[in-house]
Order: C-alpha cells, then structure tokens, then sequence
C-alpha cells in the first residue's frame, strides 16, 4: 500500500507502523506471474528477491513441469526495498498498536498518531464465523556443501508419506548450494510440532542427496484454510469503522491462503480512490472484501471437499488430479479467475474421493464442517 501511495498520491503523506525492528516479519512470500496484471507486478518488482522459469510437482502417480513463471520475495529484501523507496520518516518501526480508530492510533507506549485514515493491515485477528482446516508448515533455508541440482521450484512434492493430513514439500532454489525447503500440511487441526518438521526437512534432504551444511533461516505458520462461514459474522468481530487491508480483511485464496495478490490488488484500489478519508476507506474496504468473498465461493467449496469429503491420507488425489489439468486452468485458478469452464472441468470426471461423500458436502448435507476456532492462530 504504501507503494503504491507513493506511485499514485506523491501528495499524501503516508506513515508505515510496524511493531517490529524490521518490516516483513520472518517471511518467503511467493507468487505466479499469471497472479497480478501489469502495473502490479510494476510494483512488486523492485521486492522481488529469486524468479524461475517454471515449476515442478511430484505425486505418486506422476511429475510434470509447468512454464509459468514465479518469483518469492523473502523478508529481508522487502524491509530493504521500502525504505530506500520511502523517507526515512515514513517509517516507523519497533512501535506496536495498542489501538485504532479511522483517524487515530494508540501506540504501546501511549503516544497518539492523528491522520486523515488509518488502514488496518495487521494480519488475521480473527476467525470468528468461519469453517475449514488449517495450512502449517515449518520452512528452513538451507546451505548445502554442494550443489542440490534444482533448476525450478517444486511447488508441491506429495511423493512424501501422508502424515496427519494432506502433506507436502515445497522446495525453492534460491542459489546453486542454497535451497529452501518447507514441510507443509492440510490439516484439522492447528496444532504444530516445528521440532517434528525439522527432523522431516533434515531427512527430505537426505533423501535427496543433500548434506546441510547450516540452517540458515527458518520460518513457521498455522493459516486457516477456509471452506465456508458467514462473512458478515467474520467482520463484525473486528473493530468497525476501520479500512482493513491483507488478511484481517479475510483477503486470501480460499484454498491455497495465498494473499500477496489480493493484497497488491487492494493496494492500487486504495491508492486510486477519489476521497483517501478514513470513513470512506473503510466502507470501500468492507465492500470489497464482501466481494472478494462472494467471488470465493467455488475455493472454498473445493476446500470443504478436500476437509470434509476425502479422508486425511487420501486428500493428495484431489490436488494430484487437479495438477493434471490444462495449465491455462492452473494459471486461472492460482489468480482466482476460473472461468465457468474450469469450474466445471475440476468438478466433473473421474472423482478423486467418495462419490457420495463428496455429493453431501457440496449439497450441504454432508457432515459439518469444523468450526474455525481463533484461539488457535499461530500455536
């Protein structure tokens, strides 16, 4: 947002508060090129820290290469890039928000910031309303004493024993004898076990021929996967009167979590808004994240068959079959475009799970879906 503030409203004085020493957190965020237009990825360029072209998945029935290309930006290079691109009073960091209105924040310490609006980007708060299972994972950076031989990431390598749900590894080369690698899983539950993961990640490595050298970062995370809910419920247990931006506006992919996109995308809608006033964000950010739920409906569909129509050890054939599709589907639904064709095509043929099973959670008389609980964000 603040990017894009300085590209479209050079005249707006905009201030960055971040809780933290360093802006971005413990983070690789990445994306497909197919995910944003043009002006986007314009301004997400300058962040970005490794691109490829292309991409493997792994799963037991087959591997495939796809051409679209994608890139990740890791935290360092975020914090870096914005503040040789913002002045030096734009930011301000180690200061948490104790509160906020649309015109003020409270600082820990006390300390009030009058402005114009408050934009509300503090992450998911939340999960009141909402149904589905959890995303975590444990990802590390690893120095190699010799190359690993990746040319492309692996997106999803499911070839690996199905533990505890739908499971797999992600693999990102980000230099010759340099790879990041996380152990993620779709699971019921949140409950993470980073010491479990760790020896996972060591024996992944083994198993490919790699010796680690060193550990030279690592990262963990519980992200819900949604699969249903009530939106207004979702957002009244927020503050109101508040603009929100990133996940604390429920803005990510219903399936996937993926929330870089809706979150360039919601940044340049902000940035071009005739009237920047707080009451007047706040309304357009409610509205929008209304819509991005509406339009979310068919993701989160296909999250409530792979958590509530497959059984753990078996959901990789839901993905396993949809990797199989046109890459041009594969692009679309990463970008939250599928067309009605798509829609159509993922959901008819061959089925991946149960017949029946499946039936019952998309008509609705299936089992119930598992209440998100927020309690359980990040443990």
């Amino acid at each position: 947002m603040a990017l894009a503030f300085a590209r479209h409203r050079p005249d707006l004085k905009v201030l960055l508060v971040e809780k933290d020493a360093h802006m971005g957190g413990n983070h690789v965020w990445s994306f497909f090129e197919t995910d944003v237009d043009a002006e986007s990825l314009s301004i997400l360029r300058p962040l970005i820290t490794a691109s490829w072209q292309g991409y493997s998945v792994r799963f037991p029935e087959y591997s495939r290469d796809l051409p679209t290309t994608y890139h990740s930006i890791t935290s360092e290079n975020f914090d870096a890039q914005l503040r040789a691109a913002m002045p030096e009073d734009a930011i301000l960091t180690g200061a948490k928000v104790a509160e906020c209105s649309a015109s003020e924040v409270t600082l820990g310490d006390g300390t009030p910031i009058h402005a114009g609006a408050v934009i509300d980007a503090r992450g998911l708060g939340t999960v009141t309303g909402l149904t589905g299972g959890w995303q975590k994972f444990v990802g590390q950076r690893l120095k190699l004493t010799a190359p690993h031989g990746l040319e492309r990431p692996v997106v999803m390598d499911a070839t690996v024993a199905q533990i505890g749900g739908y499971r797999f590894v992600y693999a990102l080369p980000f230099a010759a004898d340099e790879v990041f690698v996380e152990d993620t899983y779709y699971a019921n539950d949140s409950v993470l076990d980073p010491a479990a993961l760790r020896e996972r990640i060591a024996a992944y490595a083994a198993a490919q021929g790699w010796q680690i050298e060193s550990v030279l970062a690592e990262e963990q995370g519980v992200l819900p996967v949604v699969s249903g809910g009530n939106f207004a419920e979702f957002w009244a247990a927020g503050q109101d009167g508040i603009a929100r931006a990133g996940t604390r506006g429920g803005l990510f992919h219903g399936l996937t979590s993926y929330s870089l996109p809706d979150a360039i995308n919601l940044a340049l809608a902000l940035a071009k808004h005739p009237d920047p006033s707080g009451a007047n964000l706040a309304e357009f950010t409610r509205e929008w994240a209304h819509r991005h739920w509406q339009q979310g409906r068919y993701y989160r569909a296909l999250s409530a068959l792979l958590f509530d129509a497959a059984d753990p050890a078996e959901r990789y054939r839901v993905l396993q079959r949809f990797y199989s599709f046109d890459g041009s589907l594969i692009e679309r639904f990463y970008a939250g475009r599928s067309t009605i064709f798509d829609k159509a095509r993922v959901l008819i043929g061959k089925a991946p799970l149960p017949v029946h099973r499946a039936i019952g959670v998309l008509s609705g008389l299936g089992a119930q879906p598992t209440l998100l609980n927020a309690t359980k964000i990040g443990s």
